[in-house]
């Protein structure tokens, strides 16, 4: 049933949920989402992907390529609760959105193709949100497809994602049958009609009764496994009541012990009330996540979710749209009001709050203030950055900012006339601002603005943005992926002297490291995660600890450009083993230089190795075509790590260089007469071949 939309200052922290919707692309997560809205009454038409109609998928470009491309935020009430919504997208080179958004999220709905089952970015976003410790619910949609099942999809979230699915739900009847679910909690059948907003509510049908004790009976052990109250009224009764069934579910789930799984069809409107039921009886609200922690000087604080308490809220969004900038807020403790000045403690300098806003996608309804537990976004606030802390003045503390990622593929660009030269500068500057996960810089050799970004689609719609939004013709080189360097095998006792004499003061520093490869960077396996290990065994006092300081800065100076091809070095440990000063010409800044120069010599004398990004790629393609694409995937270097059939198709999973999928959809479309598709997700880095390795040197 719908309900209305209530006054959010009337609703306690209790009755708040933050969630976002989390899937690989086209499981269905904004059609959920715009049900969601349906289904309590923030929207009162369906929006529909395909038509263009979406609430969430409000940008031109995500309209017309159908994908959502930018994480998009609404808000909605159902049974009493104020729902937080946020939509992210479910392409690969579209991670960094997800990131941010579940930094600032306390629970997630994870969307699941009831045919594809997990699907690998379904498994990417699973990854980042175990990361964070962001408690979820599983639905598994398109039941109503051919080839869906719910059984095969739960068990391959079982092998895939290493966790326990508690389904509490059974499906009524088999693909375009499927009209219903048996809640095995109340044991009650759920049926949707055709074009009905509503379900009805009835008895088990006796054909369906044995099924579902069935079910019940392994929802139960399940829990009672895992649930030390669920098991003590299990062995007493060898049964669970309905009351503390639930309990469990909800104090599992909260845990991150096991996901709740739900399923329907999103499309046809079927499922979308229990899964709402589900978001506010089993994952938190902001009372019930740890406290947020945020440094004050050299320690650490927590700040409780209290209105009361002093200001903190983190930047996670920043949006600039045609009435001005908007800066995304979560308000993790402490209220914010309009035209309060507040603290960036980051950038250590003042903003103004001008206006609150309640967003629901493009459209923003104004309010006085925001309190802990908020989502929203502000308007005002003119340099504050994503991961930039707002907090009172009188009570600064900097929160943990996002990651981000660093980018993997680049391009060229400049603008077609002399004239929009400075444009271009300045609308580069405003992409970056909008996506840290976009990098610009000039390439010394050509003078030519360079553009980094996660992958082929994210640089193309980076690009057509400029075009768009600003009225810009762009030239665009071909894309250079992001190539890195590693040390095969290292160095020992490597000496260096820094010794300046000019006049005055002179300089002094000498030390002694020795250089090995980190295991991951060995295994060709680094993802940049862990790619710089520093540590110093000196004794005796023989070096002070300042001094070791700056050796570790001037190593990680040296890390930015390697001997092969000035690349970034990755996968590196130093140890600093030996050291001597000079009580006059010794300081911080001589022995940075030699830990700059030490490690650089010692990359020189060690044996180097040149990697390169790798993904993994899934090819969903027609029997007839499978000789094909695995030839064509062996000549981009490729190496099949799995090929099954399913349902007339088959499905390739391989692992393939970057570089060498650029311009594979068309290639795979051309193979396969139209009807091939593929998927893409980061795995890391990878030793580049000899005759390859040697060419990227060359260039």
């Amino acid at each position: 049933m719908r309900t209305d939309l209530h006054r959010h200052d009337t609703d306690p922290l209790t009755a708040v949920r933050n969630v976002g919707i989390l899937a690989h692309v086209d499981a269905g997560k904004t059609t959920v989402t715009e049900r969601i809205l349906y289904t309590t009454g923030a929207t009162y038409k369906r929006g529909e992907v395909h038509d263009g109609t979406t609430v969430t998928d409000f940008d031109v470009q995500e309209r017309e390529r159908g994908i959502t491309i930018s994480a998009a935020a609404v808000s909605c009430a159902w049974d009493g609760h104020r729902i937080n919504l946020i939509d992210t997208p479910g392409h690969v080179d579209f991670a960094d959105e997800v990131e941010r958004s579940l930094r600032v999220l306390d629970g997630a709905v994870a969307v699941f193709d009831a045919v594809a089952g997990v699907e690998p970015q379904s498994e990417s976003v699973w990854r980042q949100a175990d990361r964070h410790g962001v408690p979820r619910i599983a639905f598994v949609n398109k039941l109503d497809r051919a080839g869906a099942d719910l059984d095969t999809a739960v068990e391959s979230m079982r092998r895939r994602l290493d966790t326990v699915p508690m389904v509490v739900q059974l499906p009524v009847g088999r693909e375009d049958a499927f009209t219903g679910v048996v809640d095995l909690i109340r044991m009650r059948l759920l049926t949707w009609r055709e074009g009905g907003d509503t379900y009805e509510e009835g008895p088990v049908p006796e054909e369906l009764r044995e099924e579902a004790r069935r079910r019940r009976r392994l929802l139960e052990e399940t829990v009672a496994q895992l649930h030390p109250g669920a098991l003590e009224e299990f062995c007493d009764g060898s049964a669970l009541s309905a009351g503390t069934l639930a309990g469990a579910l909800r104090d599992l789930t909260r845990g991150g012990e096991g996901v709740v799984v739900l399923c329907g069809s999103a499309y046809r409107n079927r499922g979308v009330e229990p899964l709402l039921d589900a978001v506010v009886a089993y994952l938190p609200s902001p009372l019930d996540v740890p406290a947020v922690r945020g440094a004050v000087g050299d320690d650490e604080q927590e700040r409780a979710c209290d209105p009361a308490a002093p200001l903190a809220a983190l930047v996670f969004k920043v949006q600039a749209t045609p009435r001005g900038r908007l800066t995304y807020l979560r308000v993790y403790s402490g209220t914010v009001h309009r035209g309060e000045a507040v603290w960036d403690a980051g950038a250590r300098r003042t903003e103004r709050i001008g206006r609150i806003l309640r967003v629901q996608a493009d459209r923003h309804t104004e309010v006085e203030r925001a309190v802990a537990g908020d989502i929203v976004a502000v308007a005002g606030v003119k340099a504050a950055r994503s991961g930039a802390t707002l907090c009172a003045p009188d009570a600064p503390v900097v929160l943990e900012p996002p990651t981000v990622a660093e980018p993997v593929v680049s391009v060229a660009v400049e603008a077609r006339r002399n004239a929009d030269s400075a444009r271009l500068v300045s609308a580069l500057a405003r992409l970056v601002e909008e996506d840290p996960s976009l990098v610009v810089r000039t390439d010394r050799e050509s003078g030519q603005a360079v553009l980094s970004g996660m992958g082929e689609l994210h640089l193309e719609v980076a690009v057509e943005k400029i075009r768009r939004a600003h009225g810009l013709e762009v030239g665009v080189g071909r894309p250079q992926v992001a190539y890195r360097e590693t040390v095969s095998r290292g160095v020992s006792g490597l000496v260096y002297r820094h010794v300046k004499q000019e006049g005055g003061a002179g300089q002094f520093a000498h030390v002694v490291i020795d250089v090995r490869p980190l295991p991951a960077a060995q295994d060709g396996a680094g993802d940049g995660a862990v790619d710089f290990v520093f540590r110093s065994v000196v004794t005796g006092g023989r070096l002070p600890r300042d001094y070791v300081q700056a050796v570790e800065a001037g190593c990680r100076d040296a890390l930015n450009e390697g001997p092969l091809g000035g690349h970034r070095v990755t996968g590196v440990q130093v140890t600093l083993t030996d050291g001597s000063t000079h009580p006059k010409d010794s300081s911080p800044m001589a022995f940075r230089t030699a830990g700059r120069f030490a490690l650089r010599a010692a990359f020189r004398a060690s044996v180097m190795a040149l990697l390169e990004p790798v993904v993994e790629v899934t090819a969903t393609v027609p029997e007839d075509a499978v000789g094909g694409v695995l030839g064509d995937l062996a000549a981009r270097r490729g190496q099949i790590s799995a090929s099954a059939m399913r349902a007339g198709t088959a499905v390739v999973t391989a692992t393939v260089p970057l570089a060498e999928l650029f311009g594979y959809a068309s290639q795979l479309r051309g193979r396969t007469q139209g009807r091939g598709t593929f998927t893409s997700r980061a795995t890391g880095y990878a030793p580049v071949l000899g005759a390859v390795s040697d060419q990227v040197v060359a260039r």
